[in-house]
């Protein structure tokens, strides 16, 4: 999933041939049979709970001229509705498979969206509310891509849709109608690589992506990002990636989750194959720290838990005139205890509450802490 910032490489990124099985001879390429071409619709991240497409149909030209004839109608898997907000983690859903061509080169293809288009966006009172869509364009002959692929008997073509939610969604202003204007980008898997991995902790939505360097120089202007969201399980691919070596970025999508990014370097890209991070992608527990002091001046141990699960998170002794700080906690509430030798253990309470909250960057100081003898 990819947001591209070049006009230029609106309608094309990174295309290039698929070629299975065939030998060069010309036997071979007689009994080679039709071309094949298979078609994915990938997703780019959105801010909406869903967008629904009604895909009708996938077509092709095989010629670059600007009228309504030589359209050919690709047989769909299944038509119906598809929410765009569900091809994360590696989701994809296969529009047309392994369906036979005509040889020459495929200079156009489109994608037509029926009616009952929607989208789910939370309110002020953060509720969902459906909305329709307006798609007149779709509607009407579907949105052409330039392609200009050289199409082989005996090959198998594989191509990659990539629907970027964000740029598509228009508000229209007082009319109080929400427009979908699709931007999508295609692309040919075997001419780029996709990276795949875990992001842990799991059940921390976050949004993965690499930075691609599209002409190899030192600007940046011709340069974009691929993102892709975890699912459920934390998993990700990052799809239609140039060949090359790439650094890769796991960053929260809720800034409040007690994160920060994770990443990985130096994760190489081949044409045609899928990358495997080895180990999941760590995300960067945000951190406090806490320290107090013991009017009692003596040493004591001091115990940090967590408040819900009871798991010790950290303990230490303190110096001899019973001042002590906890470094790198993570964020979250806490129950401090303390404890010595001929003492009484003590839950530290202020306001009639043993929470102790730690929050990022911040040291947690609490007040003098007086031991009773037992």
């Amino acid at each position: 999933m990819k947001t591209l910032n070049k006009l230029s490489l609106f309608f094309l990124s990174f295309l290039m041939i698929s070629i299975i099985g065939c030998s060069d001879t010309e036997s071979s390429k007689i009994n080679a049979g039709a071309p094949k071409i298979t078609v994915k619709l990938v997703d780019s991240p959105g801010d909406y709970d869903e967008v629904n497409v009604n895909v009708v149909g996938v077509m092709i030209k095989m010629d670059d001229s600007n009228d309504d004839s030589g359209w050919i109608d690709l047989e769909m898997n299944s038509q119906g509705t598809i929410n765009l907000l569900d091809l994360t983690g590696g989701v994809n859903e296969v529009l047309v498979d392994m369906k036979p061509i005509p040889a020459g080169t495929l200079e156009q293809m489109r994608l037509v969206l029926g009616d009952g288009n929607t989208i789910v966006i939370r309110n002020d009172a953060d509720e969902p509310e459906v909305f329709d869509l307006k798609t007149p364009s779709a509607q009407q002959s579907g949105l052409k891509l330039k392609v200009g692929a050289v199409i082989e008997e005996g090959f198998t073509y594989n191509f990659v849709l990539d629907f970027d939610v964000d740029k598509s969604i228009v508000m229209a202003g007082n009319s109080d109608n929400i427009i979908l204007k699709p931007v999508l980008y295609v692309s040919a898997e075997v001419s780029s690589g996709n990276i795949e991995g875990i992001v842990e902790p799991s059940d921390v939505p976050s949004m993965v992506s690499v930075l691609v360097d599209d002409m190899g120089t030192p600007e940046t202007e011709d340069d974009f990002v691929v993102s892709a969201n975890t699912d459920d399980t934390g998993a990700f691919v990052l799809w239609g990636l140039p060949a090359g070596t790439y650094d890769v970025v796991a960053t929260p999508l809720n800034s409040e989750s007690g994160y920060t990014e994770g990443s990985v370097s130096g994760i190489l890209v081949i044409n045609g194959e899928t990358t495997t991070i080895a180990e999941p992608i760590q995300l960067t527990a945000q951190v406090g720290s806490i320290s107090g002091d013991v009017t009692n001046d003596i040493v004591v141990t001091v115990t940090v838990k967590d408040k819900d699960s009871g798991d010790v998170v950290a303990t230490m002794d303190s110096n001899a005139n019973g001042e002590f700080i906890l470094g790198d906690i993570p964020v979250g509430t806490y129950t401090v205890t303390i404890s010595a030798a001929g003492f009484v253990s003590q839950d530290y309470t202020k306001d009639g509450s043993t929470d102790v909250i730690v929050t990022s960057d911040t040291e947690t100081v609490l007040d003098a802490i007086t031991l009773v003898a037992e």
